[in-house]
């Protein structure tokens, strides 16, 4: 029988798309056998590299993917009474505003499980069991730190930023500081409700500050902000400086059970990225979709060897109808 050979070669985000069986997953996590999907191009699916990427060799082949698709937000409007999310001030807490969280349909603290948050411990777990190696195999300190960059603006990095650190934050056995190194756009503190004031970019420049003073303790259990600070235009000499070193070593000895995640600013766009991959031990790349062409992918990740274990996440993807992940497992059908 005569095989056709095909008009071009499938892309790389098309071959990730199709090494994931989505359905055997499911069933795994969940008891619900959904539907086998079909090999469909990668406006159908959405995937999470789970296995390290070694730049500038990209070879995604045998990669593994996990799923965050965007129709599973957090429910808005008033589901979530005010006793469930909204813990008692302690007073030296900072209060995040889960109304926000909920409106921007991000994971919400205190709230019932829903299929976003699901996803997002599938994402954490494989983040948490690398991390083991790391510190095993490498660096203890980079083991601890984790930078989410993206190859554009307006992919979705800092939403998974801080859905990322809302999903560690909820682990029994460790503390996680969000730290806000995106420094020419920052936008973490606004989107959890809070007031912005000094942070990493004035510990960087002036040697007197203690940069733990600058650390914003929330209400959510675990959970610690550092924003970006006052902005200058030696931001990438900042990060660059030796004067880092000592303020992330500050860092994680203020607190051992502490994990970093690193907001920075888009690889393509600013310099920074590639400066703070060097200090990290993990990176999770953020590539959207409908919009991040292939091309940018492999820049992306050229600029971040500095890295040797870069994740993929792959953004704002809808998933083939019927073939709902999480979303009939917690109640949230499609009628």
């Amino acid at each position: 029988m005569a095989v056709t050979k095909p008009d071009r070669e499938p892309s790389l985000l098309e071959r990730a798309a199709k090494v994931y069986d989505f359905g055997a997953h499911a069933r795994a996590r969940t008891g619900v056998v959904p539907p086998v999907l079909p090999e469909t191009p990668v406006a159908d699916t959405r995937v999470v590299a789970t296995e390290p990427v070694t730049a500038p060799a990209l070879d995604f082949t045998d990669a593994t993917f996990l799923a965050i698709p965007e129709e599973l937000r957090a429910p808005v409007g008033d589901e979530f009474t005010d006793e469930v999310y909204y813990p008692e001030d302690s007073g030296d807490t900072a209060r995040i505003d889960r109304g926000m969280l909920a409106g921007n349909g991000m994971i919400v603290p205190g709230a019932p499980v829903g299929p976003l948050a699901e996803e997002f411990r599938l994402i954490k777990r494989q983040l948490l069991i690398a991390s083991a190696r790391i510190a095993e195999s490498d660096s203890p300190d980079k083991a601890r730190m984790i930078l989410v960059c993206s190859a554009r603006p307006e992919d979705g990095k800092t939403f998974c930023a801080i859905n990322l650190a809302l999903s560690i934050a909820a682990e029994r056995d460790t503390e996680v500081l969000l730290v806000d190194a995106d420094v020419a756009k920052p936008d973490i503190v606004k989107q959890l409700g809070l007031i912005d004031g000094p942070g990493l970019l004035d510990a960087l420049g002036d040697s007197r500050i203690d940069v733990e003073d600058m650390v914003i303790h929330t209400d959510v259990p675990h959970l610690s902000i550092l924003p970006a600070g006052t902005k200058t235009a030696m931001d990438t000499e900042l990060l660059a400086s030796a004067r880092t070193k000592v303020v992330i070593a500050r860092l994680l000895v203020a607190n051992p059970r502490r994990i970093i995640i690193i907001d920075s600013p888009p690889a393509l766009a600013a310099s920074a990225a590639s400066v703070l991959a060097m200090r990290v031990g993990q990176v999770m790349l953020v590539v959207r979709a409908d919009r991040t062409p292939e091309s940018e992918l492999r820049a992306a990740v050229n600029i971040l060897d500095g890295c040797e274990h870069i994740q993929l996440v792959l953004n704002a993807v809808s998933f083939v109808q019927g073939g709902a992940r999480f979303g009939s497992y917690y109640g949230q059908e499609s009628s």
